[in-house]
């Protein structure tokens, strides 16, 4: 899959890749109303990936419909739609207006996003996540993804609770919270301060908080953070996950995702193994 916030909400990165050879496509996270994100600097390079600082720039949910939503039927691949608010009637509200909507085929539940205001209060506390969680689904046919932070002490309670919640799938991970100074200046370098890391140097992070949440619950797991090449992700199926985002790599070569699904399928072929479910955890001990 593409990961959100890094292929617009579709039209745009259909005119430079083939996404029918995609599993899926996230779009950028829509909220209940416009956007405009956050000052500028927004984003910066680093030594193994970027800090972005976005803010959720969007037309609000109406207006994504408006405008965008009327071409994902004509993507020819499933579209998973990302959606942010600040309290579960948000969720609720967002939810509900995608209910129906032809060209969506999911949910993802962006409850984790480091740089707006109050973005990670769902995806530090198991209960707020549970409550979100049920307030989507109370108005929600669609496959529901709940997309998790790595700023947390411990990833497996969220993860157990937006499993009990009903939550379809997971998404691991989100960025990690940081920072950059001008040193010249004398002062943060990203306009909010604070901001996202994305990039090889995250990939780490994202396969041990697989691995650690795998044995955990039931529902298929999503890996994402710094998958650049099939190897990349291989490492994150081989913790748990049954499904991969690219996201970060698709700004330095638009053609990462479809890359990695080739050099996947080659792996498979040159392994001799039938089908990418016979490597999902397979990294972890056997039970005794």
């Amino acid at each position: 899959m593409t990961a959100s916030g890094t292929s617009g909400f579709g039209a745009e990165y259909a005119r430079i890749v083939d996404l029918a050879k995609l599993g899926a496509m996230v779009t950028k996270t829509v909220t209940p109303r416009p956007r405009r994100g956050n000052l500028t600097p927004r984003t910066v390079e680093t030594p193994s990936g970027m800090l972005n600082s976005i803010g959720l720039p969007n037309p609000g949910i109406e207006g994504l419909l408006a405008r965008e939503g009327r071409a994902w039927e004509s993507l020819g691949m499933p579209v998973i739609v990302s959606i942010a608010g600040g309290s579960a009637s948000e969720f609720r509200d967002l939810a509900a207006a995608l209910e129906g909507y032809r060209g969506v085929s999911a949910i993802e539940a962006n409850f984790s996003c480091p740089n707006v205001e109050d973005g990670m209060e769902f995806a530090t506390d198991p209960e707020l996540l549970a409550l979100a969680t049920g307030a989507i689904l109370e108005v929600s046919s669609l496959p529901l993804i709940v997309k998790l932070s790595p700023n947390v002490t411990d990833i497996r309670p969220l993860a157990v609770a937006a499993q009990q919640a009903g939550a379809h799938a997971l998404t691991i991970m989100n960025t990690i919270l940081g920072m950059k100074i001008d040193v010249h200046n004398r002062r943060p370098f990203i306009g909010a301060t604070f901001a996202g890391l994305s990039g090889p140097a995250v990939r780490p992070v994202g396969v041990r908080l697989v691995y650690q949440a795998w044995p955990e619950v039931d529902i298929p797991i999503i890996g994402a953070g710094g998958i650049a090449c099939a190897d990349d992700a291989l490492e994150y199926i081989l913790a748990g996950a049954s499904a991969v985002q690219v996201g970060t790599a698709s700004f330095v070569r638009p053609t990462a995702a479809l890359e990695v699904v080739e050099g996947i399928e080659d792996y498979l072929r040159n392994s001799e193994v039938g089908s990418i479910d016979r490597l999902v955890g397979l990294a972890h001990p056997e039970p005794a």
